[in-house]
């Protein structure tokens, strides 16, 4: 009636050929999300990143909420001011400008 310890264990030798099969799915899922999602992130990120760091006086952005403004001026500490109408100046942190529009060119040295 009951089972002999014997016949209830599994062979020892296919133990571990069924890991290294379980393991393969999940690498390959890993790399699968690397190259889908994260690599394009950061990629995008990047390109963002140098993109304000461009950002120089003259230049029409657009940022995060929307408004539309002229840099008046860049400040060291991660602030831009904008331009949004004539005489109206609006301090916003660079990291918040989504794109730029129109760039100045460089003045001649």
């Amino acid at each position: 009636m009951f089972a002999t310890p014997a016949f209830a264990q599994a062979a020892g030798a296919s133990s571990t050929s069924a890991l290294a099969g379980s393991f393969i799915p999940l690498v390959l899922m890993i790399a699968i999300m690397y190259f889908l999602l994260i690599r394009p992130q950061q990629r995008k990120a990047k390109e963002h990143r140098a993109m304000v760091e461009a950002l120089r006086r003259g230049d029409q952005v657009i940022t995060q909420g929307g408004i539309l403004g002229k840099v008046s001026r860049v400040m060291d500490d991660g602030i831009v001011e904008v331009e949004v109408a004539e005489g109206v100046k609006i301090r916003v942190v660079k990291s918040t400008i989504a794109q730029v529009v129109n760039k100045t060119e460089p003045a001649a040295a």
